[in-house]
């Protein structure tokens, strides 16, 4: 996964975003205004902090060695993955569970309006 892949599948998700709301480096991808993924354009590494369910934060924490608390983020509802020639899929897994997240939270009337596309 590159940053450029990360980028192009958060995109080709309904009513998501992307903008630099914090400074020059900080790439944040929303849905509906909702920020569900957080990631550098600047370092060398890949990593990005996604949205978790606090019950699922610390469990996903034991089961993979990539995934931390989430850096500079709430560690009960944030964590940062880090790529090092992981498993896509489980990446994947992981934006999709933060993005859905924050889908669930919004108003019932947007729901129903992403769902529709």
């Amino acid at each position: 996964m590159t940053l450029e892949t990360l980028r192009e599948y958060c995109l080709s998700k309904p009513a998501v975003t992307e903008e630099f709301p914090f400074d020059n480096e900080t790439l944040v991808f929303k849905v509906s205004g909702k920020i569900f993924l957080l990631t550098s354009v600047t370092d060398e590494n890949l990593h990005f902090n996604v949205k978790c369910n606090p019950e699922n934060a610390i469990e996903q924490r034991e089961l993979y060695d990539f995934v931390q608390p989430g850096f500079h983020q709430n560690k009960k509802h944030w964590n940062t993955v880090t790529y090092s020639g992981t498993n896509s899929k489980i990446l994947y897994q992981l934006i999709d569970d933060s993005y859905h997240l924050v889908v669930d939270g919004l108003p019932k009337k947007i729901r129903a309006e992403l769902n529709a596309k």
